[in-house]
C-alpha cells in the first residue's frame, strides 16, 4: 500500500474516494527513560529511548490506519496527517494519531 503526506500522487489517477481512515496509539513512558532523558537533557544530547518511543508510535499508528484502509479496499492513503501529544497526568504518556484519506490508485 502506497502511504503519502501529498494529496495526490504524481502520474497516478485516483480511482475512487473510499474515505477517511485513522491509526492512533498511546504510549506511557516509564520512569527509567524519563531518568535518562533528564540526564541527556543536562549534558546535552539526543535522547535515543524517547526517540525510539516516537519512532514505535508513529509506526504503530501508520500500521493500523494502512490496516484499516486495506480492509475497505484501498491500495493507498493520500493526505496522511500525522499529530503528537502527550495525555496522562504530568504529560506521562505519548498519543501519536495518523489519518489520511484511503483512496484506489489505477493500477501501482
Amino acid at each position: 500500500m502506497l502511504l503519502t503526506t501529498t494529496p495526490s500522487v504524481e502520474g497516478k489517477k485516483i480511482v475512487k474516494y473510499v474515505g477517511l481512515v485513522t491509526g492512533e496509539t498511546i504510549i506511557g513512558a516509564n520512569i527509567f527513560k524519563d531518568l535518562f532523558a533528564g540526564i541527556t537533557d543536562i549534558v546535552g544530547g539526543r535522547s535515543s529511548s524517547y526517540e525510539r518511543v516516537l519512532r514505535e508510535g508513529k509506526d504503530t499508528a501508520l500500521n493500523e490506519m494502512q490496516q484499516y484502509a486495506a480492509a475497505l479496499g484501498a491500495n493507498a492513503i493520500v493526505g496522511i496527517d500525522l499529530d503528537y501529544e502527550t495525555v496522562g497526568s504530568g504529560g506521562s504518556m505519548l498519543m501519536v494519531s495518523a489519518n489520511g484519506t484511503a483512496v484506489i490508485l489505477e493500477d501501482i
